[in-house]
């Protein structure tokens, strides 16, 4: 059986003999920030596909309505607001009810403030670690099994933006992820890929760029194309993040 993709919290006990856990929900058991339901103890990792998913906030909700009446959406927030995770969401349900032919994931190839050095093997393993995020996503919506068949299928692509110039992606959702690290140029190429009956969202937390100062673009595009008609520009904040409560604490004094 495959590893659980939430663990249950353990228990932590006082001195008076009280229990307490460390995650919020009765118990603690199978909580989760983004699920409909809580996830019950005889499920596994390959479950089948969750359709339904809650957003925490009202900017979290005005995301999911931009990417479903929009064919471009920019999602602007700090880590953590989970950008990414409703954007694949997006994808995987309009694969799932055939309003597309395949998902394109993308997200440039940046280290963040070190040097890896040489990496060994063939391209997709030299380019792992970098896509690792978009994975983690894929599989904790549809299950690893099911990533690997889509994926050997090509309805499934996951890529470095370095390898998208020159394409027209028609009947496709495209999620370009980490957008904060890629300069104008790199953004302005990205958003021109977009075709026929395709659907694009740009995510990005333009206060953590691991570029040098002044090289990302991300701000400046999505000032820009907040005045473009059909084009949505959501901006999340500290308040909608889904993750640990000391992330949001940490991010008001980092």
């Amino acid at each position: 059986m495959a590893k659980r993709s939430i663990r249950t919290a353990s228990p932590v006990r006082h001195s008076t003999g009280e229990i307490e856990t460390l995650f919020p929900g009765g118990n603690g058991a199978g909580w989760h920030p983004i699920l409909l339901e809580p996830r019950r103890d005889d499920e596994d990792r390959e479950q089948s596909y969750r359709r339904k998913v809650r957003a925490q906030s009202e900017n979290q909700t005005a995301l999911i309505r931009a990417i479903d009446t929009h064919h471009l959406t920019v999602a602007l927030g700090p880590a953590g607001t989970g950008k990414t995770y409703l954007a694949v969401t997006a994808a995987v349900e309009a694969l799932e009810e055939g309003r597309i032919d395949r998902i394109v994931l993308s997200r440039p190839a940046v280290e963040a403030g070190e040097n890896l050095g040489f990496l060994p093997g063939d391209l997709h393993e030299k380019l792992a670690p970098y896509l690792r995020p978009l994975y983690d996503a894929l599989n904790e919506r549809i299950g690893g099994k099911r990533v690997r068949q889509h994926i050997a299928e090509g309805t499934i692509e996951i890529a470095p933006i370095a390898y998208m110039r020159g394409r027209t992606l028609n009947n496709a959702f495209v999620v370009i992820d980490e957008a904060q690290n890629c300069t104008y140029g790199q953004i302005k190429m990205l958003l021109t890929r977009l075709g026929w009956h395709s659907t694009m969202v740009l995510t990005g937390d333009p206060d953590q760029s691991d570029l040098l100062d002044g090289m990302s673009g991300l701000k400046d595009i999505a000032r820009r194309l907040e005045a473009v008609p059909g084009v949505a520009v959501v901006r999340l904040t500290d308040a909608d993040i889904v993750r640990h409560p000391l992330v949001a604490d940490m991010l008001t004094v980092l």
